[in-house]
Formats: structure tokens, C-alpha cells, sequence
């Protein structure tokens, strides 16, 4: 089926600096409102304004694209909150057919989505205190069923947690039919309370922990002759290797178990079976550089590595083709993504910006704040590279002034195929700061493209406030949002003729 996303004129509007910016239509706006979230506070919003504006577009969407998106944000974008929040909400306004539960069955991964899901429809439905959940709608609890009938006894396991509802609430709610007599004796279990512990490296370690030792240096023994184990079982997953990178070096585990780990972390395959957000690469990095162990090279030129591989596949990008790549350092985008986290929403435009740059042979990189520098950085070393530009944001202010890209590339006459600018889309003019109509991106884009007919802009969308500093989908200018190396996707798929919104499209339920 098809949309219609763009058959409404965008309206002009002013964005959160004053600035005059164009609004989205609620598939689109709802689309980069999610794929852009954590769902804790932004720079400009806060996390209850954030979730009653996704709440509000989902009402407004079509209800087939809101079960679609929860589908894509899961599978695509390696997202867990979002979809829970827009499945709670499309149970709220649809029904009549099996859309809902379609959508639930194919959206929850892991068993402990089926208890957040189930949490945030209690919440949302208002089911607190006295009201407690004691019933679901038809469609959810079908989807929900079949969720449970997804895992096996490990997998239950794994993720029981002693939340407020919890895995026996859940089943006792949804009532699934079990596939096989061995499914339903894993539901007796998670009744009885009698689920196996798991083998995970928190449960291994946490056993240890119990365990009393003569001396530190015994203790220390034990620590990494069970790092090492973990790592010989071949059962510590990709991203808890990744996590926990630190932790294995620090505890001085063997040059073999280093190159063990090196392998897992390089391999294309493993790579693109972990479906880890960039960022999560970024992080391990910068936690390494900090240590003065021998093995850490290693494992950095590793970490580069497997960035590099999470985008292996992105066509169109020959030596032939002229990209300019431009990263927003403004102070709007220094927002740590979550309140855990020390990435920014900086770091993630950097890091797309140099995913991206490492894939093209004819490449001008740079940053804009107050001012845009263009900075020659070696295309192999992603992460490298982010961390060289985190170094020198400072030298080109924090205002965001993103139509200055262009007016160089004009005064230059640089023909460029591509123009990428990585930002939170929140565009202004700071050195005059009237904001005319001559100093904008809007204004800029069609001077440039009167120089040069053939090119394209596109703007990557980070924050997700809804609005754009021109009207996408107009001469040449295209709308992309999220933090996944998915958006590469999106990116392939315009080129190819498609919409931002195909790969959501497409989904069949």
C-alpha cells in the first residue's frame, strides 16, 4: 500500500531558534521522532513532551504505517523502547482487524519486551493501583502469544527480572497456547518459578562474586581464568563482548584469549548478526584508550575494524562521486543520548558523517557551528577520525549556522554530487541574527543548484523535533533520521528512486 506522505504541502513554521523551518506530515514527523529517541530528555525537549508528541502522532498516522514503523524501529534500528510505546498506543485507537497483533508478534525479540509491553499498556491505559491490568485487548494478548511461543527455557530465563509485571503476570494475562509439549513445560516452569539459571557472564560472575578468597591475588586469579572461559565457550554474545572489553583486559587475560575476542569483534558476519548501534563501538573505543595495557592496540584496530564492516554494502559511492559531508558541532547537538550514557548526539553525527566518508573515494569533510572548516582526515579510521574532530569542535563555535556549507561551495563553485549535513536540523543565522531570507538553507540550496542542476542534499536528522529546515522531497532534498548504520539504507534506497519511508513501507505483516 501506499501512504500518501507527501501529498500535503509542507507549512511553514519556525523552528526552536526562531528560525524559519517547514513541517513534516505526522508519518514522516512520527518516523524521525522515534528513530531518534531513547526517549529521555533532548536539548530542546523533554522526555514527557517527546512521548506525548509521538502519542499524539500516532493517533493522527495511518494505523497500518504506526505497525509498520513499531516493526522497522525493532528490526532496523535496534530500537526497544519506541516500539513498545508506539504498539501501547496504536492498541489504544485501532481495532477491527488483526493488525495489532500481527504487528506485537513480529515487534517483541526478547522475552522481556512482552513485560515492558505489558507495562507501558498498564500505564498508558491507566490501569494503576485499584485497576490494575487484569485484561488486554483481543489483539494484543494474539500478539503477545505468539511472542511467548518464540523463546526456549534460556531465553526466559535470561531476561527474567523482578519488575513490577513480571513473566508469570504476563503469562497468567495472555494465556498462550504452547507450540509443543516442551514449550508448555517451560510455562510450567516460569509458573512454578523453576526456570534454569541461565550461563551468562552476569550470572558466571555473580557466582563468583559469592564466593570467598584467601588473598586478592587468588581473587584476581579467578576473575580472569573465568573471563578467559566465557571466552573459550564461545558463549559470551557480540555485545557482551563489546561491553565488557574493559573488564577482560583489566582482569589480564592471555594474548590468545585477546586475539580470540579480536576475531569475534572484526568478523564481517558477527558484525552484521550483532546488530549493534554504531555509538556502541564508539564508546568501547574511547573506554579503551584511557588504558595502558599491551593488548589495547589490538583490540582499537579491531573496534575499526568492525565500524567499518557495519557498512560494507553501501552502493553508489564510486571515484567518481563527489560527497561533501558536513557535521553540525553546535551546542544543541552536546545532549547525551540517555542519562547513562556519555555519547552525544555530537558524537553520533560525527561518527555517521566519518561511516560515511569512509565509503566514498571523493570525499570533503568537515564541522559547522559559528563557522564551517573543512578537515582532511584518512577515510579508514572511523573512529579515529571522530575522536580528531571531538578534539577541534571548539574552533568553529557552537551557533548553527548550517546554510554557511553552502555559501562556500557557492563562493568556491564546488560541484559536489552529494551534499550530507548530519545535524538536529535546528538551522539559523547567528552572525546577522534577523534570519533573512538570504541566509538560510533554503535560500542557499537554490543558488547552488542553479550553479549545479544535478545535485542532491540530504539532510540526516538526529533529534527528531519534527520540523525540517527546508521542504524535503522538493528539488532534491531528502530526510533522513535515526542513529543505526540502517540509515545507509534509506540513503541507497533514494538513490535508487524510492522514498525515506520505502523500507517501512515494504514490511509485510
Amino acid at each position: 500500500m501506499k501512504f500518501n506522505i507527501f501529498t500535503n504541502a509542507a507549512q511553514k513554521t519556525i523552528n526552536h531558534e526562531g528560525a524559519k523551518a517547514y513541517t513534516l506530515t505526522p508519518e514522516m514527523e512520527l518516523y524521525s521522532a522515534v528513530v531518534t529517541t531513547m526517549l529521555n530528555d533532548s536539548y530542546y525537549e523533554k522526555t514527557d513532551q517527546r512521548l506525548l508528541r509521538i502519542q499524539t502522532l500516532v493517533g493522527q498516522a495511518n494505523p497500518v504505517f504506526v505497525a509498520k514503523l513499531a516493526v522497522y524501529v525493532r528490526e532496523q534500528m535496534y530500537l526497544r523502547s519506541a516500539p513498545v510505546v508506539l504498539l501501547g498506543e496504536l492498541a489504544k485507537v485501532h481495532n477491527g482487524d488483526d493488525l495489532v497483533g500481527k504487528a506485537v508478534g513480529r515487534a517483541v525479540q526478547r522475552p522481556d519486551e512482552i513485560t515492558e509491553l505489558l507495562a507501558y499498556y498498564q500505564l498508558t491505559n491507566q490501569r494503576t493501583g485499584a485497576k490494575k491490568l487484569n485484561r488486554i485487548s483481543k489483539q494484543m494478548q494474539k500478539g503477545l502469544a505468539t511472542a511467548f511461543n518464540k523463546f526456549d527455557e534460556y531465553q526466559f530465563a535470561k531476561y527474567e527480572r523482578n519488575t513490577a509485571v513480571k513473566l508469570r503476570d504476563a503469562l497468567f494475562l495472555v494465556h498462550p497456547k504452547a507450540k509443543a509439549d516442551t514449550q508448555q513445560a517451560v510455562f510450567n516452569k516460569i509458573v512454578a518459578g523453576t526456570l534454569r539459571t541461565p550461563y551468562t557472564w552476569e550470572t558466571e560472575l555473580s557466582a563468583l562474586g559469592q564466593t570467598k578468597f584467601a588473598t586478592e591475588t587468588e581473587k584476581a586469579a579467578a576473575i580472569r581464568e573465568k573471563w578467559e572461559e566465557l571466552i573459550t565457550s564461545g558463549r559470551l554474545g557480540y555485545m557482551a563482548t563489546l561491553r565488557n572489553l574493559r573488564n577482560m583486559l583489566e582482569a589480564g587475560i592471555s594474548g590468545s584469549h585477546v586475539e580470540t575476542v579480536c576475531a569475534l569483534l572484526s568478523s564481517d558476519k558477527a558484525v552484521r548478526n550483532a546488530r549493534q548501534l554504531p555509538f556502541r563501538f564508539l564508546s568501547a573505543y574511547r573506554e579503551l584508550k584511557a588504558l595502558q595495557l599491551g593488548h589495547v592496540p589490538m583490540v582499537l584496530e579491531a573496534l575499526e575494524d568492525a565500524i567499518y564492516a557495519s557498512v560494507a554494502n553501501l552502493r553508489g559511492f564510486n571515484n567518481h562521486t563527489s560527497v561533501v559531508v558536513a557535521c553540525d558541532v553546535s551546542g544543541s547537538m552536546q545532549k547525551a543520548i540517555s542519562p547513562k550514557s556519555k555519547v552525544l548526539l555530537y558524537d553520533i553525527g560525527l561518527l555517521l558523517g566519518m561511516l560515511l566518508q569512509a565509503k566514498c573515494r571523493y570525499v570533503l569533510s568537515g564541522m559547522f557551528g559559528d563557522r564551517w572548516k573543512t578537515i582532511a582526515l584518512p577515510s579508514r579510521q572511523i573512529l579515529a577520525n571522530v575522536d580528531e574532530f571531538y578534539r577541534r569542535e571548539g574552533e568553529v563555535g557552537y551557533s548553527t549556522n548550517g546554510y554557511l556549507v553552502l555559501d562556500d561551495l557557492i563562493h568556491q563553485r564546488y560541484k559536489a554530487d552529494k551534499i550530507m549535513l548530519f545535524t538536529d536540523t535546528q538551522l539559523w543565522d547567528s552572525n546577522t541574527r534577523n534570519n533573512s531570507s538570504a541566509n538560510t538553507l533554503s535560500a542557499k540550496w537554490t543558488q547552488y543548484k542553479s550553479l549545479f542542476p544535478d545535485a542532491r542534499l540530504y539532510l540526516f536528522d538526529l533529534a527528531g523535533y519534527g520540523n525540517a529546515p527546508l521542504q524535503v522531497e522538493k528539488n532534491d532534498v531528502f530526510l533522513i533520521a535515526g542513529w543505526s548504520d540502517k540509515v545507509f539504507d534509506v540513503l541507497q534506497a533514494l538513490e535508487e528512486g524510492q522514498t525515506t519511508l520505502s523500507a517501512i513501507e515494504q514490511i509485510v505483516l
